[in-house]
């Protein structure tokens, strides 16, 4: 029990590190190439472009008090340490883009801004991915949704959210190029965290080994809401009849599945593979 208990604290402290760096990191991104060139990259951070633009209000107090509400659902309905780590993230996120703001940006080429900009929020929340956290917004939004819906498409609902909001920069503005360019940025951010973090399909398939499958499978159910079929094997090794577990999974989910299972088992044999196509409650319901 002290093993586990010094396991888990080590394991909460390095996620709450991982979480401030890629905090900065995308802080930087933001306040340094996509801020002073008025693009956006959707979510709170879009709309607080607007506000800092028109009511001169700092970016980072603005994204802050707008996460505030969902901090308070995060922590009834994500657990303590995810709201902990949430809330750690968008602080320094917060904090360090009005820091950041007060320095000369590198570069007034919105076409530039929008490349570098996109790379280097993409390489922030691929870091923050890989901690199980969040900066708040958009991705913070997903959590909750799928925590009262587990079959939601929260994927179709970011875009959808993202896309609202560069439409509204690009009506304030009076720019259609500040569209343009922003939508080439959330296209970096994204094929960024795919690249980085597992590759660059959005779907993975994890195939797990363990002696205790039947408690992964149910902390995978209860902590991430995915389902997990078991298929029984023999090790030819071995010699040894085995129970293992295939589970799709969003990128999103990797990292924390890994750690579900490691933290279970730590002997746990894991195969993590591209999924060209999944089908079915939680993923695509059709073809089209």
């Amino acid at each position: 029990m002290i093993i586990e208990e010094k396991y888990n604290i080590k394991t909460i402290a390095k996620e709450g590190i991982e979480t401030i760096i890629g905090a900065i990191i995308m802080a930087l991104g933001t306040s340094q190439f996509l801020l002073p060139n008025q693009l956006s990259s959707g979510g709170f951070a879009g709309i607080a472009t607007i506000i800092y633009y028109f009511l001169h209000i700092p970016m980072g107090t603005t994204i802050l008090a707008f996460n505030i509400p969902l901090f308070i659902i995060a922590v009834y309905k994500l657990g303590k340490n995810f709201f902990v780590k949430s809330l750690i993230g968008t602080t320094t996120f917060s904090f360090f883009i009005d820091i950041f703001d007060k320095l000369n940006p590198l570069t007034d080429d919105r076409f530039l801004a929008c490349i570098y900009g996109g790379i280097i929020i993409g390489l922030g929340t691929a870091i923050i991915l890989k901690a199980n956290s969040s900066t708040g917004g958009s991705d913070l939004v997903s959590f909750i949704a799928r925590s009262y819906k587990p079959s939601l498409r929260v994927g179709k609902i970011i875009i959808i959210i993202d896309t609202i909001i560069v439409i509204l920069n690009m009506i304030f503005f009076k720019e259609i190029e500040i569209g343009l360019y922003s939508a080439i940025a959330i296209y970096l951010m994204g094929k960024m965290i795919d690249i980085i973090f597992e590759g660059i399909y959005f779907t993975k398939l994890l195939i797990i080994i363990s002696n205790k499958n039947e408690k992964i499978a149910k902390e995978i159910g209860s902590k991430i809401q995915r389902g997990a079929t078991g298929l029984y094997g023999k090790g030819m090794y071995s010699q040894k009849d085995k129970l293992i577990l295939i589970c799709a999974a969003s990128r999103g989910d990797i990292a924390r599945i890994k750690n579900i299972a490691k933290q279970i088992d730590k002997n746990s044999f894991i195969i993590i593979a591209n999924a060209r196509e999944v089908l079915g409650n939680g993923f695509k319901t059709n073809t089209v």
